[in-house]
């Protein structure tokens, strides 16, 4: 079997992700040539921690987005004669390298590493932003209306926390649980709540344009009903994307951990926002509680937000790691990362080079979200 030099296989990866190169030169360069018109993210860009922070996770946003066209082989491929394949060695048949090996199933983990920020970069956001609707739909009411409202908002989120988070995890994603109506109940009320945020935000910004609220209420809908679609029911009209049982479980998980944390960020914020000023100028105006809340209290809340869900990104990625490694994440056959470094661990001892890619890749994109986020903490913080 023939190999490639180390030499080779560096530059070999380099060329093979050329159109990630050529994005990130387009908008980086872009992002720097218009800081100045660029507000908050024209000074993050600026920034030495923020630009490598982007950089990073620019780097597995492109090589998701352009994954089919990096791929040397098939992800879930098979090759008999390249069973453990060390570095750079040539398939015989195509002429192709496995640029990082093959693994104990005689794949090419190049492939797979890139396939992998696809699961990474599709899950990780999706459920973030769940968790994010869910706890600013019950944060802005808890925070602005108090009393009793607080109360018991504020109870059932001290609720989940109080649960062991690890054993919720466990229960979550145990493929038992998929034998009960739980996971897709869950579902229906979670999805149902971005949904129900931003058709009461349409309703209370623009009440007095029929117009533009009833197009946004369509699109607010459509949208709504392809969600429901797709993740509840697994009946994606579109055939854009297709969720199984496990990945829902990963959703499920992530907004009931996450949910309640972003629940107290929210309301603390709006105990303190609700008494400035302008908010009580729009209560003089006799502007209703969800205009003041979505309208005036929750713009002027986003800078910590942004900072909190690049951070939560990060730890749902490393969850979606570490479920994959104890086997409760993703399918057996799924190139995710923790599934990636549990099938290698156990043969550590013989070959270290399956494992070390998928975990250098959790690594990068994780700390490029951790200075995105402290860069965006610090321009806030200057603002």
């Amino acid at each position: 079997m023939q190999f490639l030099s180390p030499g080779q296989i560096v530059f070999k990866s380099l060329i093979q992700l050329w159109p990630v190169w050529a994005s990130l030169a387009i908008v980086l360069g872009a992002s720097l040539a218009f800081r100045k018109k660029l507000g908050l993210y024209g000074q993050v860009v600026q920034s030495t921690t923020g630009f490598v922070g982007l950089f990073l996770v620019g780097f597995w946003l492109f090589a998701a987005i352009f994954g089919r066209a990096i791929e040397l082989f098939d992800p879930l491929g098979q090759i008999a004669e390249m069973k453990d394949a060390l570095p750079g060695a040539i398939e015989p048949h195509s002429g192709l390298p496995y640029l990082f090996g093959g693994d104990k199933l005689a794949r090419d983990v190049f492939s797979r590493v890139i396939a992998g920020a696809r699961i990474v970069l599709i899950i990780a956001p999706l459920a973030t932003l769940l968790a994010l609707s869910l706890g600013i739909g019950l944060g802005l009411p808890a925070g602005y209306f108090g009393r009793r409202v607080d109360s018991v908002l504020s109870f059932l989120a001290n609720l989940v926390l109080a649960f062991p988070i690890i054993l919720l995890f466990y229960l979550l994603v145990s493929p038992g649980i998929l034998e009960t109506p739980i996971p897709y109940t869950l579902a229906g009320v979670f999805f149902a709540f971005p949904i129900v945020l931003f058709g009461v935000f349409f309703v209370a910004g623009y009440r007095t344009q029929p117009m533009k609220l009833a197009i946004r209420l369509a699109v607010t809908l459509l949208a709504g009903a392809w969600l429901f679609a797709t993740f509840v029911f697994d009946a994606d009209p579109f055939g854009v994307m297709r969720v199984s049982p496990s990945t829902l479980n990963i959703f499920i998980a992530v907004a009931l951990a996450s949910g309640p944390g972003i629940f107290r960020i929210v309301r603390s914020l709006t105990l303190d926002i609700k008494t400035r000023e302008y908010v009580l100028a729009a209560q003089t105006r006799g502007e209703s509680p969800w205009y003041i809340m979505l309208w005036e209290i929750l713009p002027n809340a986003r800078g910590p937000l942004i900072v909190d869900s690049c951070l939560r990104i990060g730890y749902t990625t490393i969850l979606l790691g570490a479920l994959g490694y104890f086997g409760l994440g993703m399918p057996p056959e799924s190139p995710d990362w923790g599934t990636m470094i549990k099938e290698s661990s156990r043969f550590m001892r013989i070959f270290v080079h399956p494992a070390l890619p998928p975990a250098l890749a959790m690594m990068s994109f994780v700390l490029g979200l951790n200075l995105l986020a402290d860069a965006i903490r610090e321009q806030s913080l200057r603002d």
